[in-house]
């Protein structure tokens, strides 16, 4: 099928000039080197190679000035003409050696005949417009050409432009420049053979050419004092992905268009190239599996891939631009702005300098043993402030907010201040009578929650000034790893302790435990931090404990009796997260969850939704609505502090692994927190090319590969997958099994492949527990009760492992 379009440089639309036209041939044998459509250089003729032996040629209407004649562009009814080359590998018409020019269009044929010959054919377009009702005709007329052989790699024409014209040859050893005037040719050998894909023109001199392998190359003609060739020269420039197509954009730079590797826009240097831009591209995707680590518990509901770590992980692309990707949708950030190169940030806080302000002008950044401050203007300007309001600048800070009574907050880890905003004035200070050092800190407007050396738990009233208002002492045993209080109205407050995996709400007035829970019964992992927030509009607020493994363990949280219902357990990654609330609206917030994969939790249509974020190197966030970025965050990472803004929508976000290898088969196994992987490599070594194939085993989180085991030279893998199989001691053990299939040239008729156990140890590494030879290739595995199913070229068998004491 055809369509033809035009464009409106007006009204800069596109429009369709001509319908579908459906050029499909029943009697006709599909061509097996691919559909091929051509334009030839004078712009009047179009061809089409759809079938074997065919060429299909549409007319272009020209210019005229005649009533009655079609618009110029519009092609004309498609004609077929016959030729005898059925094998055709390339064509391309001659480009005419001057634009006046008036000969009928050449079209050189590159071909392999029933001798399996590779052959060079020059055929000449014969168009006549019938007269007075009679049809239109068409012929491609045999004219002199190349008559030797040319080498069996051939594979790509390349017309020259220029004087005499003609055509370069690639082959897979060398390189053969015909010119058609004259009728000679001239070969020359490559210094190191390979295998061309696509290739492009940047002038008349000079082409861009790719191959097989990934490499990218100069090919510059060398012309005579007559603009005759005489020779060429031919750089390997770079290494790109294996090209599909190439596109000169100008400038020297290239757009290399790849289908099993990611697309690249590189720019040609002296002697080298440089990548400029990479356009992620997932196809073609071998195998797959799904991954979710929030589903891991089995305390609670099941999320339904809600958890936000639900991806997609597929074996993306082939040989050298092989590689496992990560997808999974998520929510992005917008940087816009970077405030400055800084390290180690501890806290980041926003306030308002002035109490009636409706933005936040003032971000508060804190260090192990100092803070710094940070004013910004309506415009989104920014300057860093030596004083601000009566703030304690000498020293790290733990929390610092906007309180009732136009009053700010700051603890550090020497005592408690309210600043009065208005005169800059400290009203109220208070420090631990001790002499110990403030750990923790919860607050929100009226109450402020401290911990002193882990052991003391003072809740401060916020009145006007600081005063106590309840005091508890908790045991050496039990001392307090973090608390929290919710930000309005609240009544409980909820604390974690270092030495057990428990967690107590207590009463904010005398700090009495009314309610404790134990997050893991093995009390192997303890809450690290806390956070109480209403989440879910119009529901319960929700507990959130980040545990010091990586998971996160929520709660529904009464405010009222302060208990606690609902356990979910959520895995966000293999360290603990950070929480903090965003304010959403309608006292309702989305938590930021920082960690090595950071995620944003909200509510969506009333259940709770965890997303990826796109800031993998956050190490802390805060709220910073400013007037010039309204609900703007800032970000703190380990090298600078930047503000952004939190898309609204989820959109698909994609990490890799880069294999260099065809990941042809993936398993994954939660247990051991790993993936399998069947890969097959293809490397070029001294002119042949060398196949060999592994199996990887690769870590959930970090993507890193563990360990690899090798197969037979001859040997490549065909299936992969996981199973609990016994240890010979009564228990079950992870495995994973993996299935091979020999080459046709492998050690016995018949042996034609192998069934092998790997057993992952303690240090990870892959160790052999058995393999058994089979007598066809194994295409496919599978469990059933405790047996390995293996599907065979043409058979079907059962195996069980039998383990020997």
């Amino acid at each position: 099928m055809y369509f033809t379009l035009s464009w409106n440089p007006e009204t800069k639309q596109l429009r369709t000039e001509k319908t579908c036209q459906d050029l499909a041939t029943k009697s006709a044998r599909d061509t097996q080197t691919g559909e091929r459509c051509l334009v030839d250089p004078t712009r009047k003729y179009l061809t089409l190679e759809l079938y074997e032996g065919v060429v299909t040629v549409l007319p272009i209407a020209q210019e005229s000035r005649k009533k009655g004649d079609p618009e110029e562009g519009t092609l004309g009814d498609p004609l077929e003409c016959r030729i005898e080359e059925l094998f055709v590998r390339a064509s391309t018409f001659f480009e005419p050696a001057s634009p006046t020019q008036k000969q009928e269009p050449l079209l050189a044929l590159l071909y392999e005949d029933t001798q399996k010959r590779v052959r060079l054919k020059v055929r000449q377009l014969d168009y006549s417009a019938g007269f007075k009702g009679e049809a239109d005709r068409v012929d491609l007329k045999s004219v002199p050409s190349l008559q030797e052989d040319l080498e069996l790699g051939a594979s790509h024409l390349i017309p020259v432009a220029g004087p005499t014209g003609g055509l370069l040859i690639l082959g897979e050893i060398s390189i053969t420049y015909y010119e058609h005037s004259n009728n000679v040719s001239i070969r020359r050998p490559l210094e190191e053979a390979t295998i061309f894909v696509t290739w492009e023109k940047v002038d008349n001199q000079r082409y861009v050419l790719a191959d097989e392998y990934g490499k990218l190359y100069l090919l510059m003609l060398e012309l005579n004092a007559k603009d005759q060739v005489e020779g060429w020269k031919l750089d390997v420039i770079g290494e790109t992905s294996r090209a599909a197509v190439l596109v000169y954009l100008d400038a020297g730079r290239v757009f290399v268009g790849s289908h099993q590797g990611d697309s690249q826009v590189i720019e040609i240097q002296p002697q080298s190239s440089e990548v400029l831009q990479t356009f992620a591209n997932i196809a073609p995707i071998l195998d797959f599996t799904v991954m979710d680590l929030g589903n891991r518990s089995s305390e609670g509901p099941m999320n339904d891939f809600s958890s936000g770590q639900a991806r997609l992980v597929t074996g993306s692309g082939a040989y050298k631009d092989g590689s496992l990707r990560s997808i999974r949708s998520g929510v992005g950030l917008e940087d816009v702005g970077l405030i400055d190169a800084m390290t180690n940030i501890t806290e980041l806080f926003g306030i308002k300098s002035k109490a009636s302000s409706q933005f936040e002008d003032v971000l508060v950044v804190s260090f192990v043993d100092e803070t710094r401050v940070f004013r910004f203007d309506a415009t989104g300007e920014v300057e860093e402030l030596g004083d601000m309001q009566g703030l304690s600048l000498n020293e790290g800070t733990l929390f610092a907010a906007n309180v009732a009574n136009g009053q700010l907050l700051q603890v550090t880890n020497s005592s408690v201040r309210l600043t009065d905003l208005d005169s800059g004035i400290t009203v109220s200070q208070w420090t631990p009578s001790s002499g110990q050092s403030i750990t923790a800190v919860s607050a929100n407007e009226d109450v402020a929650l401290i911990s002193v050396g882990g052991s003391l738990l003072v809740a401060l009233s916020l009145a006007d000034s600081l005063s106590v208002t309840a005091e508890r002492t908790f045991s050496a045993e039990s001392q307090m790893a973090c608390l929290n209080i919710a930000s309005t109205d609240a009544k409980f407050c909820a604390v974690g302790f270092w030495k057990s995996s428990e967690i107590s709400i207590l009463e904010l007035t005398n700090l009495k435990t009314v309610h404790s829970e134990m997050l893991d019964d093995e009390g192997l992992s303890i809450a690290r931090s806390l956070l109480i927030a209403n989440v879910l509009n119009a529901q319960e607020q929700t507990l959130f404990a980040a545990m010091a493994d990586g998971n996160v363990i929520t709660y529904s949280f009464n405010a009222n009796k302060g208990s606690l219902s609902g356990k979910t357990t959520i895995v966000l990654g293999t360290q603990q997260a950070s929480f903090r609330a965003l304010p959403r609206g309608d006292g309702v917030f989305n938590v930021f969850a920082t960690c090595e994969h950071p995620s944003l939790i909200y509510g969506s249509e009333g259940r709770m939704v965890y997303s990826a974020v796109t800031a993998e190197k956050a190490s802390c966030v805060c709220p910073f609505n400013l007037e010039a970025f309204p609900g703007a965050i800032a970000i703190a990472t380990r090298e600078d502090l930047k503000l952004a803004i939190v898309d609204e929508e989820r959109s698909t976000h994609v990490r890799g692994l880069h294999v260099g290898e065809t990941v042809r088969r993936i398993a994954y196994s939660p247990s051991l927190k790993a993936f399998g992987l069947g890969t097959i490599r293809r490397t070029l070594e001294d002119g042949a090319e060398i196949v060999q194939s592994h199996f990887k085993l690769v870590d959930e989180m970090q993507f890193n590969v563990l360990a690899t085991y090798d197969f037979h030279d001859d040997e490549l893998v065909e299936s992969v997958i996981r199973a609990s199989l016994s240890d010979g001691a009564g228990k079950l053990v992870e495995r994973f099994i993996v299935g091979t299939a020999y080459l046709e040239d492998g050690p016995s008729e018949a042996v034609r492949g192998r069934l092998i156990v790997l057993e992952v140890t303690d240090d990870k590494e892959l160790k052999l527990v058995t393999e058994h030879e089979v007598k066809g290739a194994c295409r496919c595995l599978a469990m059933v009760e405790g047996r390995i199913v293996a599907a065979l070229v043409k058979t079907v068998s059962f195996y069980e492992l039998c383990v020997c004491s």
